[in-house]
């Protein structure tokens, strides 16, 4: 299925910019600290991101296959409904939404706050000019997906080009005052792992990006398919270069706990105002994220009223291409939680989801093998069946493990799904009545 009356209109190296940009936040930034606690070995430290952004690049050609069959964009809600049907991608549709929602929210308050180390009385202002810079993203999206396009592009490679730049400076300029620190053992090895397999996957988050844009492609689902897996070996790239550089230059002892690593390593070696600058980098990946959740959020509703589960008025499109009443039905929601500030369990929820989520995309590629095998598929799956058996082995497994250390986030989920269930029978009926 694809998307009726949506124009191809952007452009390959877009799918690059949106995974390599929405990939790319703060995990990097405050990841290597937490796991560097818990990992104080560094080829063990340097062996685990290298590994894992391989299994989540392998998971990203089994997923890029379902991409590549669905020319459609709206994002998992419009590959999971392809794969299982419209209830199961109902549920996460509207999961995926408002967890955009709330993230947007959140990103706002966030930007204020480091805003604010810099300008002390941005702090008496945070309600108001988080609103303030979450509008004025929102109303980029007016503008049309052209312009957000542009902004997404740039950004990318600015976060990509400073990236580069801190990993250089670390690697080659020599770090002063670094003191050998004893590492003892933790006497809670499983909560210390905990930490570790979420910092992990937070930080690699965002792969499938591609996925909310794909009916708008140039070149069709199989371009957005393999840009989307070029724009995850970038990342690898760039995680890879500077965690060497961070264990080259501090090494792991210094930086264990730390909330910002790259600012405690670029202190070390006496980097000018390195505090600053790490500030500087993470409000400009806030702001690229701001554009890009907007984007990205606001076709889930379009795709969602497209089949009837949203007013028919979401599904409309404005002359720039962007769904209006969505972004601004997305805005309101984003202004909403920013002002009444409780958007914690919501986005605790969402963190808890997009862990399964994984898990039913590759389940759903398995499906979709067996109950459409004639499909034309554009991209084919690394090493099939293997490489997908192997992802689904992966994947259970984490997700039993993220069950197990949030099992009353779990209830609340089932909870969640059997709420739906009405919701969703009222909605489908009006619409096939409409």
């Amino acid at each position: 299925m694809t998307d009726s009356g949506v124009a191809r209109k952007l452009p390959s190296r877009f799918v690059l910019a949106v995974t390599v940009g929405g990939v790319i936040g703060l995990g990097i930034l405050r990841g290597p600290g937490e796991i560097a606690q818990a990992v104080p070995e560094p080829t063990l430290y340097l062996a685990l991101w290298f590994f894992a952004g391989l299994f989540v690049l392998l998971s990203t050609s089994v997923v890029a296959e379902l991409l590549a069959i669905t020319p459609r964009s709206g994002g998992v809600y419009s590959l999971v409904r392809r794969a299982y049907g419209p209830f199961s991608g109902f549920v996460l549709g509207w999961i995926d939404w408002l967890s955009f929602a709330a993230d947007l929210a959140l990103k706002a308050v966030v930007i204020v706050t480091f805003i604010a180390i810099l300008i002390p009385q941005a702090e008496e202002w945070r309600v108001l000019l988080a609103i303030a810079v979450t509008s004025v993203f929102a109303a980029i999206q007016l503008k049309g997906i052209s312009f957000g396009a542009i902004i997404q592009e740039v950004a990318t490679s600015a976060i990509g080009l400073i990236i580069i730049a801190l990993s250089l400076a670390l690697l080659f300029a020599p770090a002063i005052g670094v003191e050998a620190i004893p590492w003892r053992p933790s006497d809670t090895p499983l909560s210390e792992w905990s930490i570790v397999v979420a910092a992990i996957i937070f930080t690699y988050d965002g792969w499938l990006y591609a996925s909310y844009f794909n009916g708008e492609i140039q070149g069709g689902a199989g371009a957005a398919a393999r840009a989307s897996m070029k724009g995850l070996v970038i990342v690898i790239g760039l995680y890879m270069l500077l965690n060497f550089a961070l264990v080259h230059s501090t090494g792991l002892a210094p930086l264990a706990g730390s909330e910002l690593a790259l600012a405690t390593a670029l202190e070390f070696i006496d980097f000018p105002l390195a505090g600053d600058l790490i500030v500087i980098a993470a409000i400009l990946i806030l702001l690229s994220h701001q554009n890009l959740e907007y984007m990205s959020g606001s076709r889930i509703l379009q795709a969602l009223a497209v089949d009837g589960l949203a007013s028919k008025q979401v599904a409309k499109q404005g002359r720039g291409g962007n769904p209006i009443f969505a972004v601004l039905i997305t805005w309101a929601v984003v202004v909403a939680l920013i002002m009444i500030g409780g958007f914690d369990f919501l986005l605790l929820l969402s963190i808890f989801f997009y862990v399964p989520l994984y898990l039913a995309l590759i389940i759903g590629v398995l499906i979709l093998k067996k109950t459409e095998p004639d499909a034309e598929r554009p991209y084919l799956a690394w090493a099939h069946p293997y490489s997908t058996y192997f992802c689904l082995f992966g994947w259970s497994v984490i997700t039993a493990f993220q069950a197990y250390a949030e099992r009353q986030t779990a209830l609340y989920a089932l909870g969640m799904v059997l709420v739906a269930w009405p919701v969703y029978r009222y909605l489908s009926r009006r619409g096939s009545n409409g």
